[in-house]
């Protein structure tokens, strides 16, 4: 049988559905943020078992799925997300859901920019992006003002324009200081199969540091690792970069740059990494 097609505009109403439906008794943004806990917390827990962040992320999941009254809408909500960017991995559904529920002006008065300019300066910044790729085996993208992770959502697509398979060639990292949006961004980069983390914090004041494929976790950040960063080609990345690590900490000579060493390219770089 043909599968039933539905649109990208199904999509959206039954998301917003839920976050109508959820909003009788409580106030949207409310909602928003355990929608979103929910979502950022069910992907994480099943595979960063690190003991920390397991249980903080465990508690964090079941305390919103009870104020959201269970499973079933939240598990809706989900669904609408998932089936939107399989159809169409081209765009920032929830940026777009955030921005069309006015959700932005109860934190910061927050404007996300629209998907087709973020895609349009990363087309800009990334010209030399498959020249980088072939020349070093894997490039890292970062984004030290994430928000929704529209400007990594467009870096991803650009990669598959190029040819690029961006799950083994590129790593995709990113920072903000909003605990919600940086969630977003984790979640839609998980759902694309994007290898890589979003680390919450100030990215002026407690900026990302460290190796790309093994960033230092400070005080004060949350990280937040995305499926794909598990995948045996980045844990052999990173076990191969901790072996070269260890040798030129006993033999310290000057060495030039191997292919397979990476190459990073920063977007809205707003603070001193």
């Amino acid at each position: 049988m043909a599968r039933h097609f539905r649109s990208q505009n199904d999509f959206e109403k039954d998301f917003i559905g839920v976050i109508e439906k959820l909003s009788y008794s409580r106030q949207k943004w409310e909602v928003w943020q355990d929608l979103i806990s929910v979502m950022a917390c069910s992907i994480s827990i099943a595979v960063d078992r690190t003991p920390g962040r397991l249980q903080k992320r465990g508690k964090e999941f079941e305390d919103a799925l009870d104020r959201l009254g269970g499973v079933e809408l939240p598990g809706k909500a989900f669904d609408a997300v998932v089936d939107a960017l399989d159809q169409n991995p081209d765009q920032d559904f929830l940026g777009s859901m955030y921005m069309r529920l006015e959700l932005g002006s109860h934190w910061t008065g927050q404007f996300f920019t629209p998907y087709s300019i973020s895609k349009m300066m990363a087309q800009i910044t990334l010209q030399e992006l498959k020249s980088h790729v072939e020349a070093r085996g894997w490039v890292s993208i970062c984004d030290p003002c994430i928000g929704g992770g529209a400007m990594l959502i467009s870096a991803a697509n650009i990669a598959k324009e190029k040819n690029i398979n961006y799950h083994d060639h590129m790593l995709f990292v990113g920072q903000d200081i909003d605990a919600i949006v940086g969630k977003m961004a984790y979640i839609q980069l998980s759902l694309l199969g994007c290898p890589g983390y979003v680390v919450i914090a100030d990215s002026i004041t407690n900026p990302l540091t460290g190796d790309p494929l093994m960033p230092d976790e400070k005080p004060n950040q949350d990280f937040w690792y995305t499926p794909f960063y598990i995948k045996d080609t980045w844990v052999g990345r990173r076990q191969v970069r901790m072996m070269d690590n260890f040798l030129r900490s006993i033999t310290p000579k000057e060495k030039k740059h191997e292919a397979g060493s990476g190459y990073t390219f920063y977007f809205n770089f707003s603070g001193g990494k």
